[in-house]
């Protein structure tokens, strides 16, 4: 065994030791002060909210990340032309603490039907008359017009700084795109679009099957507009990743008890019959959006993607083409969908 002599002839005394391992610390602490942080990601959702559960799920996903520092929400616009849409967004927005953020609505846009998963947060009262879950906005049919919002927000921007997740139809999308110059900008929308937006993160379509996908079936005409004329790129996620990562219910009733009223939680229990696991489509564009370089999905090679007549999305590599789509390799599955659960279940 050493003597204190010996051990004092390599490191010096413990005080000596003691101030060096002081030293390194604050050393450390002033080199990861003087690191800059990574910019917050400047996202659009655009949403068509109360058609499928996993819209709540996956603004749940970006108010998570915003919380962690990733995100920076800018703006909601809602594709579904529905007087609820909009209500349960800024509701949710609220929950979080973050009620300041705009909500823009379609006008005369597509599935008006009614949604119990929307519907029932937004009307639902304390016994005093008072919202269980405030929101400024109750009908969605006084928000401002959805290209207003967009068009006002990207003005703002720092060029070529903001990411839209698009989860829904591509109505809006496709009237930004057509839109005229205005008091926020003396652009056309396309333009605009050039201008302000480096990446357009897509759930829609499917691949490399090409089957019609819901999202853009509802409104072809828009879908195709936006694919052949955005002018950043655009990652697709395809209906077939969000398939492969069903959400499950147990996570539903157990990861968000930190709360007694939880928005997302009540639409999940209104959109369908419990118990039931639902896939996380719409939450792996918003995932991909943030965290493009985390290896949750591998991409496919550069190309192009058209919509035909019959909604069928056509994928052509192309080295000079602006699109991509996710691929979910077996390796990923369970690490990218403990991280969605995770995120949507994330206490604010």
């Amino acid at each position: 065994m050493r003597s204190p002599q010996a051990g004092g002839d390599c490191f010096g005394t413990m005080e000596q030791l003691s101030s060096k391992l002081c030293a390194v610390a604050l050393l450390c602490a002033a080199l990861c002060a003087a690191a800059p942080a990574a910019e917050p990601v400047r996202l659009i959702f655009d949403t068509d909210m109360g058609n499928d559960v996993d819209d709540a799920l996956a603004l749940a996903v970006i108010h998570a990340l915003q919380s962690r520092g990733e995100a920076k929400l800018l703006a909601v616009t809602v594709s579904k032309d529905n007087q609820y849409a909009a209500p349960y967004v800024d509701l949710v927005n609220t929950f979080y603490g973050r009620g300041d953020i705009p909500v823009g609505v379609v006008k005369n846009g597509k599935t008006p039907n009614d949604s119990a998963m929307i519907r029932v947060p937004a009307q639902r009262r304390k016994a005093d008359g008072s919202y269980v879950y405030p929101h400024k906005l109750t009908d969605g049919r006084e928000a401002p017009d959805a290209v207003t919002v967009l068009r006002r927000v990207l003005a703002a921007e720092t060029n070529g700084s903001v990411v839209i997740v698009v989860v829904g139809f591509s109505t809006n999308l496709a009237r930004l795109l057509n839109s005229a110059p205005d008091a926020f900008s003396p652009l056309r929308g396309a333009q605009l679009v050039a201008r302000k937006v480096r990446l357009l993160s897509a759930m829609a379509g499917r691949f490399p099957s090409g089957d019609p996908e819901y999202n853009v079936m509802t409104d072809i005409p828009s879908a195709r507009q936006v694919f052949e004329e955005w002018p950043s790129p655009i990652v697709f996620s395809g209906f077939e990743i969000g398939n492969a990562l069903k959400f499950p219910a147990a996570g539903i009733e157990n990861d968000f008890s930190w709360v007694g009223d939880h928005p997302v939680v009540e639409a999940y229990r209104n959109y369908m019959r419990m118990p039931y696991d639902r896939p996380t489509w719409d939450l792996t564009a918003a995932l991909y959006a943030v965290r493009p370089g985390s290896r949750y999905f591998s991409l496919s090679p550069e190309g192009r993607v058209t919509v035909d007549e019959k909604g069928r999305t056509v994928f052509t590599a192309a080295p000079d083409g602006r699109h991509r789509f996710l691929v979910l390799e077996d390796g990923q599955k369970a690490r990218t969908l403990e991280t969605l659960i995770l995120l949507a279940s994330q206490p604010r």
